[in-house]
């Protein structure tokens, strides 16, 4: 019976040494949490003069970005192309690969 009490008793010490810790985390918590806790949803206002300098910024850029397409008149590359001595080489190659796989089945 003393061993129950014994383990009762450590049992109790470890739920109040718990209870300290969480009382010390929700110290921490409540302490950072106006810190970090949710943002409201105002931003810094910008002015409209503020916007209009972005706005022009960004006018200008595209301005410049489609001046650009309009100079250059690019011209397709063409394909890589094969000389036709080369293809009956290459074909010839094929048909031979062909008849040794024919021949071994």
């Amino acid at each position: 019976m003393a061993n129950m009490k014994d383990v009762v008793r450590v049992l109790k010490q470890e739920r109040d040494r718990l209870t300290n810790q969480l009382q010390g985390i929700s110290a921490a918590l409540s302490a950072f949490g106006a810190a970090y806790g949710k943002q409201s949803g105002a931003r810094g206002k910008m002015s409209a003069a503020g916007r209009e300098r972005v706005a022009e910024a960004q006018r200008q850029r595209w301005a410049k970005t489609k001046s650009g397409q309009a100079k250059t008149t690019a011209t397709p590359k063409k394909g890589r192309t094969v000389s036709a001595a080369t293809r009956k080489k290459i074909a010839a190659a094929q048909r031979a690969r062909w008849a040794k796989t024919k021949t071994v089945k």
